[in-house]
């Protein structure tokens, strides 16, 4: 279907159809309704690089994460997919700036994000993690317009155009459930090491866990690691926690680092006598998932998470295409029988 075949139907001219399209110029309400209906009948999307000429620009998005290297890898999935789409939109006339910072510095997040302020992007992803350093920002991009697709978590009442993640409070919940399968019977506590305490999302997922417990009446121990202290949690700490806790049905790990735990688990002289539940199949978890120091993962499909939040502000911003509110990632669960190849 082109511009001049919806011309047609309508019986108007391509001017006019033009004028409705990118929302230029006086058209009477009778006809715009009925190019309209025509354009949803037919299912129309202008071709993008039409648009852009049109319109006599480029677009500038950017991307606003953690540096790729921190948590263990875990942000480089989602580059990965953020970079993939970027290459596929590039040619349309996009411009893709991925912009890195310290997670463990709010002095250099503070930088990074009043320069991005300046910059004044067309669109904007980012991971809103460590909401009392993030909240002035989100609020400051709201005041600038700059439209924002969320990812890897979403914030109470912070109203982005889409946000990307999963049901964190329901992954605690299945973790718990999860626990309790593999162990059968709990009579010793689960410890539950949130290792970036003040986040949302891991908040959620240590209140899903507990609930479960709590509906299964087994004890738990909870460890929380602050955000604050400049640094990931090291093996040594996990090892004391350990240490201090000898007796452990198992270990659910709120993030990524659930690899640490094994780390700490291997320096102790007694074998390995509690199971460990954690997040995200990076490179080390999977390789402690395959030889079985690790009972399970759950994936949040990172890279997918990258390309759709990139492709979703495409289609909004620059195809003027309605998106959803929620994208709601799948709670995969990976045992060392069905990791991906």
């Amino acid at each position: 279907m082109t511009v001049k075949e919806i011309a047609e139907l309508a019986g108007v001219s391509i001017g006019t159809v033009d004028r409705v399209l990118y929302k230029r110029g006086r058209v009477s309400p009778t006809t715009k309704a009925k190019i309209e209906t025509i354009l949803e009948y037919y299912q129309f999307t202008p071709n993008p690089i039409a648009r852009r000429l049109k319109r006599n620009r480029d677009y500038h998005f950017c991307a606003l994460m953690p540096k790729r290297d921190q948590d263990a890898g875990y942000w480089s999935q989602i580059l990965t997919g953020i970079e993939k789409a970027a290459a596929e939109i590039t040619p349309l006339g996009v411009e893709m700036e991925v912009i890195e910072f310290d997670r463990y510095s709010q002095e250099e997040f503070q930088a990074v994000a009043a320069a991005l302020l300046k910059k004044k992007p067309d669109g904007l992803i980012f991971a809103p993690i460590m909401p009392e350093r993030t909240s002035s920002f989100i609020e400051a991009i709201r005041l600038a317009n700059i439209p924002c697709i969320f990812i890897d978590t979403n914030l109470p009442n912070a109203n982005p155009l889409c946000a990307i993640g999963q049901d964190s409070f329901r992954g605690g919940y299945l973790a718990g459930r999860l626990m309790h399968l593999l162990a059968k019977k709990i009579s010793k506590p689960v410890a539950i090491l949130d290792l970036h305490g003040e986040d949302y999302h891991i908040i959620q997922r240590q209140n899903g866990f507990l609930q479960y417990a709590r509906e299964q009446d087994f004890p738990t121990i909870v460890q929380e690691y602050s955000n604050y202290i400049g640094t990931e949690i090291s093996v040594e700490e996990i090892s004391q926690f350990l240490r201090k806790n000898p007796e452990l049905t198992g270990v659910f790990v709120t993030n990524c680092m659930a690899h640490r735990v094994v780390h700490a688990a291997k320096n102790r002289k007694r074998p390995r006598d509690f199971l460990i539940i954690g997040y995200d199949l990076i490179p080390p978890n999977r390789m402690d998932l395959e030889t079985g120091w690790i009972d399970a993962i759950i994936s949040q499909r990172p890279e997918y998470q990258g390309r759709e939040a990139l492709l979703n502000l495409y289609r909004r911003i620059v195809l003027e295409q309605p998106i959803p509110r929620h994208v709601e990632i799948p709670l995969d669960i990976y045992f060392k029988e069905n990791i991906p190849s």
